[in-house]
Parts: structure tokens; C-alpha cells; sequence
């Protein structure tokens, strides 16, 4: 499923965001940016130790907040750890909001085109699915509108699961054209 936000594609697909093709993906992190389970698990297990050790040198973090380490053996060159939670494991909306604006403007930051995020705080965090896709779609939808001048042309949501994949589709749906 597609939308059109300025300039920039918003899409929603469900897979593996270790296995995506953009220039970087989303760490859904915690403020230690230590890697453990989930998301970042698998983005350790498949790009290697040196994003984990890269993370952690720029830690702790304010939560909400994001930092930038290269990919290491993924796909993407980069990895943005966005801290959507504290080292309690517990996150919100604000939280979720705050860190996916910031993953977008470190993006940004560096000039990037593409970009994959995974659904913030809803693994270990246990935040429901259906107001994350709410949050994190209205947050980017929000930096797009208020960032003329980025670089993202292509956003993805990738969904692990089913449920994520269907809480993300009808979030997008509601985004005005």
C-alpha cells in the first residue's frame, strides 16, 4: 500500500527490515542502545557486533532520541537506533512520536533517499500496534509537511507480522491525498 506525502513516497509492506534495499534502516532501540531481542536482535544477528558496538560508544541517549552507525553486513549502509524506550522497556505515543521524528531527521540529515522503520515499541516495549502505526504515520507525515527540504523520497513501514501489517495499512489509508 502506497501514499504520497510532498515528495516522498510512504509505503507499508510486511518482511524482514534486515533484508531491505534503502539507503537506511530503523533500530527499534532502547536509550543504552544496547541490542538484545527483536528488531535489534535480528539486525545484530545479520549486520554483525560492529553495529552494536558502533551504538553503544554514542550511548545512553535521551529516549526519543536517535543516533547513526554504519550497517554493517546489511543491505543498508546505515542503521538509525532510535530510542523508544528507556532501559524500563516502557514506552507511549510522545516517545514513539518524538523518536521517529528524529530517525527521519537523521536521515535527512545525511542526505538519504530511502528509509525502512519497523513498528517502534510494539515488541518487547508492548505498546499496541494499531496506535503506533497511528503515531509513527502521523509523525512522518507531519516532519514530511514541515521539511520542505528533505532528502527522503521513499518511506517504507516494514511489518513483521500480519497484525502490524494491517494496523500500518489502515493507518496510511487515512492520510489525506
Amino acid at each position: 500500500m502506497l501514499a504520497q506525502v510532498g515528495a516522498a513516497t510512504l509505503e507499508v509492506v510486511q518482511g524482514d527490515i534486515t533484508a531491505c534495499a534503502v539507503d537506511a534502516i530503523v533500530n527499534a532501540a532502547n536509550n543504552q542502545l544496547w541490542m538484545g531481542a527483536g528488531v535489534a536482535g535480528a539486525i545484530k544477528r545479520q549486520g554483525g557486533q560492529v553495529i552494536e558496538d558502533e551504538a553503544v560508544r554514542q550511548g545512553p541517549i535521551p529516549v526519543g532520541e536517535a543516533v547513526v552507525t554504519g550497517g554493517g553486513s546489511l543491505p543498508a549502509r546505515y542503521v538509525i537506533h532510535a530510542a523508544a524506550m528507556g532501559q524500563d522497556l516502557l514506552t507511549n505515543a510522545d516517545l514513539i512520536r518524538q523518536a521517529t521524528i528524529h530517525s527521519l531527521k537523521r536521515a535527512t540529515d545525511l542526505g538519504l533517499a530511502s528509509i525502512a522503520l519497523p513498528a517502534l515499541g510494539t515488541g518487547v516495549g508492548g505498546f499496541p500496534v494499531d496506535e503506533a502505526a497511528r503515531v509513527m504515520i502521523e509523525a512522518t507525515c507531519m516532519m514530511l509537511r514541515t521539511t520542505p527540504q528533505t532528502s527522503l523520497t521513499r518511506i517504507q513501514f516494514v511489518l513483521f507480522t500480519p497484525d502490524a501489517l494491517q494496523a500500518f495499512e489502515a493507518a496510511l489509508a487515512r492520510v489525506p491525498q
